[in-house]
C-alpha cells in the first residue's frame, strides 16, 4: 500500500534497537537449520510465550548473555514520503494508522509498546529476539519485535513478494496477536499443537485482524485529517496473499524438506491464511471469532 506523501507520522509508536552483544556462545545452525527450527513452532509471524525461552537460550550456545542494546527513536520519517522510501519509517506509519485503527474498534483498547525494531539480536521479557525467532507479540510486555531484515528472508527463502503490504502485513499481523490479548482469545489459546488447536485458531484471528485493517486502512487519518493510505490495489492484496502463504505450516514444513504433518501445526495451512485474512478484509473484525467455528470451518 501507498502513504499519502504529506500525511504525517507519530514516531513514538515505534522505537529502534542496534544489535546487543553476545558472548560466550554462536548461534547454533542456519539455513536449513533455521527453517527447520521455524517449522517446528518458532515464533514466525506468532506470539513468543515464555516457553519458548529455554529452546532460545540453548540455540544461542551454553552461557551465552545478550547486552541490553540503547534504545532510540525513529529519524527522518515525519511525513509518508519518508515511509514510501524506507521499510522503517514504513513500520512507524503503519503503526500509527494500526494504533488508530484498532481504538475505534475496541472497547477500553490500550495501545501496545512501541513496536521494537532491532538489528540482529535483542532480549524480550518473552525471551531472546533473533532472525531464527522472526517477528514475534510478546504478551508480558504487550509489545511486538521485529528485525526488518526478515523480509528480505521472507521473500528470498519462502517466496514472499517483496511489495509495501507484504511487510505491513507481517506488522499487522502481529498487532492482531496485541488484540487477540485485549479480547481475551490469547489466554485461551493453550499450548497444544494441531490442525485445530488453540494456536493454530490465534494466528488465523491475527490473519483476519489483519485484513480487516486493510480493508480500512484508507480510511485512517492523521490528527489533521489527511488519510494516511491511499486505497488497495488488486496487485497489493496478491502481495499480502503471497506472505500469507509463504508462512503456512505446510509450505514451511515442504520448504524445510520435511513431510506435511498435521498434527504439527501452529499457525495453519498456507490456504487457511489466505481465507481467513480476506474474511476480515471483506467482512471486519467481528468475523473473526476463529475460536468460535468447527475445525472444518477453520
Amino acid at each position: 500500500m501507498t502513504f499519502n506523501d504529506n500525511v504525517r507520522i507519530d514516531t513514538s509508536k515505534v522505537t529502534k534497537r542496534g544489535g546487543g552483544a553476545r558472548k560466550g556462545g554462536m548461534i547454533a545452525g542456519g539455513g536449513i537449520g533455521i527453517a527447520l527450527l521455524l517449522a517446528l513452532g518458532s515464533q514466525l509471524f506468532g506470539v513468543n510465550l515464555n516457553m519458548f525461552a529455554p529452546a532460545l537460550n540453548s540455540a544461542l550456545g551454553s552461557g551465552t548473555v545478550i547486552s541490553e542494546p540503547e534504545s532510540g527513536s525513529l529519524e527522518g520519517c515525519a511525513a509518508g514520503a519518508d515511509a514510501n522510501r524506507d521499510v522503517e519509517c514504513r513500520m512507524a506509519a503503519a503503526s500509527d494508522s494500526l494504533d488508530r485503527y484498532w481504538a475505534t474498534q475496541v472497547g477500553n483498547y490500550r495501545a501496545p509498546g512501541p513496536v521494537v525494531l532491532f538489528s540482529g539480536q535483542t532480549q524480550s521479557p518473552c525471551g531472546a529476539a533473533s532472525a531464527a525467532t522472526g517477528p514475534f507479540y510478546c504478551p508480558s510486555d504487550e509489545t511486538i519485535y521485529i528485525d526488518v531484515a526478515f523480509f528480505n528472508t521472507l521473500n528470498r527463502d519462502y517466496g514472499a513478494s517483496d511489495g509495501s503490504l507484504s511487510q505491513m502485513y507481517v506488522l499487522a499481523h502481529e498487532w492482531g496477536h496485541h488484540i487477540s490479548n485485549l479480547i481475551g482469545s490469547l489466554q485461551s489459546a493453550g499450548r497444544e499443537s494441531g490442525a485445530a488447536s488453540g494456536s493454530v485458531r490465534l494466528e488465523l484471528q491475527a490473519d483476519c485482524f489483519a485484513g480487516a485493517w486493510v480493508q480500512n486502512a484508507s480510511t485512517v487519518t492523521d490528527d489533521q485529517g489527511v488519510p494516511f493510505l491511499k486505497p488497495v490495489t488488486q496487485q497489493e492484496i496478491a502481495d499480502a496473499m503471497s506472505a500469507a502463504a509463504a508462512v503456512g505450516d505446510d509450505h514451511i514444513m515442504e520448504s524445510a524438506g520435511m513431510g506435511v504433518n498435521p498434527e504439527r501445526f501452529t499457525h495453519g495451512t498456507s490456504e487457511q491464511r489466505q481465507r481467513w485474512f480476506q474474511v476480515g478484509y471483506q467482512q471486519g473484525p467481528t468475523a473473526c471469532g476463529t475460536f468460535d467455528v468447527p475445525a472444518s470451518q477453520l
